[in-house]
């Protein structure tokens, strides 16, 4: 893990209410791999005085890019950002997906702002020889960053102006129901809604769903202890998100056990 102060390459807005931040870090981008985040400190005023959470979303040799949505002062600071402006970055923190294994097809689900990680993974499955297949949902096109940034994407939106009519749910029954269960393995991220109806649909045809846990995590290394998950298995009754997932089998957690930030 490292600390460093860089500099804004680039900024942009790239969806209704969906932000990108790209800055170099040579250190930080040979260190992370998918899944892992970072925490920001959004300005050196103490106003406000927690770090913020994201997930690395690209990375490009040195460049390293995240994507948010603007929900409160901290995020809104970070819109607002300018080339040369500086960042104060800690990372990689958290697990990173466990991505290995004997499958075949990688099948990688996102709702909303839960897109962040899915590129770098992406990157990292196509590199491992998986075929890769993005599911995307929203409640309408304008909230989709449609520009190449996802492996063969299948969009789902909620009033139908994009895509897939419907959740991501069923935009993956009717993938599936084309091309097949066997040999896939499943990675989402999004909102804790989308992840409990995704988890149900594929407890009940015995698929694999690893999933990234959206939350606060203001310390992003243990220490604050705010970010609990209730575990459904082992000998630990609770864990950290930010030290022992974000990333976690859904069937190891109780989804209900955190809070949503949505």
């Amino acid at each position: 893990m490292f600390q460093e102060t860089v500099s804004i390459l680039h900024s942009a807005q790239v969806a209704e209410n969906v932000y990108t931040l790209e800055f170099v870090s040579e250190r930080i981008a040979h260190a992370t791999l998918p899944g892992q985040f970072l925490n920001l400190k959004p300005d050196d005023s103490f106003d406000p005085l927690l770090r913020r959470a994201y997930s690395v979303h690209r990375i490009r040799e040195d460049r390293i890019e995240v994507i948010f949505n603007v929900v409160g002062k901290g995020s809104r600071i970070l819109a607002a950002k300018e080339p040369g402006d500086p960042l104060d970055v800690m990372g990689p923190l958290g697990v990173p997906f466990h991505y290995e294994g004997e499958y075949g097809t990688a099948i990688l689900v996102s709702g909303g702002v839960g897109i962040a990680p899915m590129p770098i993974l992406g990157d990292r499955l196509l590199a491992l020889g998986k075929s890769v297949v993005n599911i995307h949902g929203a409640r309408t096109a304008g909230m989709i960053a449609n520009d190449g940034r996802l492996t063969n994407p299948i969009f789902a939106t909620d009033d139908g102006s994009l895509g897939f009519h419907g959740n991501v749910v069923g935009a993956l029954d009717a993938w599936l129901h084309d091309h097949g269960a066997s040999n896939v393995r499943l990675f989402a991220c999004g909102p804790n809604r989308m992840l409990g109806a995704l988890g149900e649909y594929c407890n009940a045809r015995g698929l694999p769903l690893e999933v990234s846990l959206e939350c606060q995590m203001a310390c992003g290394i243990g220490i604050c202890q705010g970010c609990p998950v209730e575990m459904a298995t082992g000998n630990r009754k609770y864990t950290l998100v930010c030290t022992h997932g974000p990333n976690y089998d859904i069937n190891d957690i109780v989804l209900d056990s955190i809070p949503s930030v949505h």
